[in-house]
């Protein structure tokens, strides 16, 4: 079996880490209770509500991109509202 050499000295020290070490170590959601987590302010997310975006690269105009970042914060949302209005009217083909 084999030993593994303490993480602390004997003078409280704390040693270099190995490759070894980090391969033993796990996430913090995974070992961590629930509530210790929500204290710590870490983020622990439910079920999706709705089934996820796909991340995509897209290229536009620059006004386009301008128009619509001049709104501030979630303008990539509402460019996918935009399309989705289009799309209803239209036929992407």
């Amino acid at each position: 079996m084999n030993k593994r050499a303490p993480l602390i000295d004997k003078d409280g020290e704390v040693r270099e880490l190995t490759a070894e070490d980090m391969r033993r170590f796990k996430p913090a959601h995974e070992v961590l209770p629930l509530e210790l987590q929500k204290t710590l302010g870490m983020r622990v997310r439910g079920p999706q509500k709705a089934p996820p975006k796909v991340s995509t690269t897209i290229r536009l105009s620059p006004e386009v991109v301008e128009a619509f970042r001049a709104g501030g914060d979630g303008w990539q949302t509402r460019i996918d509202a935009a399309l989705k209005d289009w799309l209803r009217t239209h036929s992407p083909v």
